[in-house]
């Protein structure tokens, strides 16, 4: 096997299997470079996701951004203003990247997604606001809107996927809120029905995290450290993400046809609309005990997206261990583990609480960090930033 060979053959594996690969990252040099474009011609990267940590790591670093921050700064723009001029603007320019994979698989894949301004996760007619002025302002058929899974981004779901506005949705940790995430979904969905607008121009993904759940929950476990404890260390998360997939099953139906779209999503379907798929994210592992692969090659099932960091990326493209669907076999042994770990003293509830509420504050720092050093910028250039 030649090593061009060897580079493809897991992501084109997991292309084949129903497995749509999106790049966990952005920045400008990596568009302008050509980077993104070689990724998608060459690892089968079909879609881009951002959230604030990415923006701060690209903007923050300053690195081919200049010359756009020194005309904003020539024109007195407030920090607020800066920081969205320069994001819907890499969105802007990756959109037009994936445009070519968007029309050629008829909008399923070729998405960038944005996220709305995390520190309005828990005002609803603000997140939406939002909503609505990013895809006004990237301007694009295959931009998604992310917005986060709080009790308030709910109905703020249900209003963008009505005005016909595709949305991903992010932060998804409990099997209890994604199926709200569902209904939020199908709620937008009905409306945008009532409304006549083209159900089938409207797309949604619901991004599961994943390895967020095994740190957590592992490091209760090791507190344990009881022969029992220690085993189910790593399983957690796996089995919770297999779990969503049932769900994901029991609404839209099986991707094969074996299980039919439940009674409220059908009629949607038989209108145009898309499924919700389920996006697995947070798959770069933390502990570096765990295969750098693991959530990759264990959750492998059609109609799913996957996406990576570069070097997940890069990793599953030179050592990945892409055999077949390793979901839809595992929800009997998904449901033991979950149920396992909650016999120790583990609280599932409150593990999943706890990570929402980490990750919209972890989601808030990076915002702040950014807006912090778009602030020094532009007063470096004299101007006041308000």
């Amino acid at each position: 096997m030649t090593e061009a060979t060897a580079t493809t053959s897991a992501l084109e594996r997991l292309s084949g299997l129903g497995v749509s690969i999106w790049l966990d990252d952005l920045s400008r040099r990596r568009i302008e470079s050509g980077n993104l474009a070689g990724l998608v011609e060459n690892q089968h990267v079909v879609g881009v996701t951002t959230n604030p940590s990415i923006f701060q790591a690209a903007i923050g670093s300053g690195e081919g951004y200049e010359e756009q921050l020194a005309g904003l700064a020539v024109r007195g723009v407030t920090v607020d203003e800066a920081v969205r001029m320069m994001t819907t603007a890499d969105v802007r320019a990756a959109a037009d990247v994936l445009r070519p994979v968007h029309e050629a698989t008829g909008g399923r894949d070729g998405w960038v997604s944005i996220e709305v301004d995390p520190r309005l996760a828990h005002d609803t007619r603000a997140t939406a606001a939002e909503a609505r002025q990013l895809a006004w302002l990237v301007d694009r058929p295959n931009v998604m809107i992310k917005i986060p899974a709080t009790r308030a981004g709910l109905p703020a779901i249900t209003e963008a996927v009505g005005a016909g506005i595709s949305v991903n949705v992010t932060l998804i940790f409990s099997l209890e809120r994604y199926r709200e995430v569902t209904d939020a979904y199908l709620a937008g969905l009905e409306k945008a029905r009532a409304a006549g607008l083209d159900l089938s121009a409207i797309h949604s993904v619901a991004s599961f995290f994943v390895s967020r759940v095994d740190s957590e929950i592992d490091k209760r476990l090791t507190l344990l450290g009881t022969t029992e404890a220690l085993a189910l260390k790593g399983r957690a998360a796996l089995a919770n993400a297999r779990l969503a997939y049932a769900a994901y099953e029991e609404v839209f139906g099986a991707v094969d046809a074996s299980t039919r779209p439940g009674e409220r999503f059908a009629p949607l379907a038989d209108a145009g609309a898309n499924p919700q798929r389920p996006l697995w994210a947070s798959t770069g592992v933390k502990d570096p005990a765990y295969k750098d692969t693991l959530y990759v090659d264990e959750l492998v099932a059609p109609g799913t997206v996957n996406t990576m960091p570069e070097a997940t990326l890069r990793a599953t493209a030179d050592h990945g261990a892409v055999t077949g669907d390793t979901v839809t076999g595992g929800y009997e042994q998904a449901r033991a583990d979950l149920t396992a770990v909650e016999r120790l003293g583990i609280s599932y509830d409150e593990v999943v609480r706890q990570l929402e509420d980490e990750g919209v504050a972890k989601f808030e720092t990076a915002w702040q960090d950014l807006l912090n050093a778009v602030t020094k910028s532009l007063n470096d250039k004299g101007v006041d930033a308000e």
